[in-house]
């Protein structure tokens, strides 16, 4: 059985995932607060651009790296590795998206969520 994680532990998770991505210099973050949502799958999506597929795969890097080393969390499911076109972390309660520059756009994550509570992250 997966564990649900409490809003403040989903919150904490949410920063070490946005500062795992500042390590690698990620472009355009943004975090959508999805607590609010009535069909919402997780707490928060947290979305980042790269320049190219070595980008993208490196940000992915970074942050496993950093919320393994900073809180102790794994991803539960790693998505899209093969082409670092679009990488998905998994993290239950809070969902990563390393996108390279392009397929956000196409995908637009951020319009298909849009009632969310949305926040940019400065670099």
């Amino acid at each position: 059985m997966i564990e649900k994680k409490t809003n403040s532990e989903s919150t904490q998770l949410c920063e070490a995932i946005v500062e795992g991505m500042k390590e690698n210099k990620a472009n355009d973050i943004v975090v959508l607060d999805l607590r609010n949502l009535e069909s919402a799958v997780c707490d928060y999506f947290v979305l980042c651009s790269g320049d190219s597929t070595t980008h993208v795969d490196g940000i992915s890097n970074s942050v496993t790296r950093f919320v393994r080393k900073s809180i102790q969390e794994k991803p539960w499911h790693i998505e899209g590795k093969t082409n670092s076109d679009w990488i998905l972390l998994d993290y239950i309660n809070v969902v990563g998206h390393v996108f390279y520059k392009d397929s956000r756009g196409f995908y637009d994550i951020e319009e298909l969520w849009s009632d969310a509570d949305r926040t940019n992250i400065l670099s």
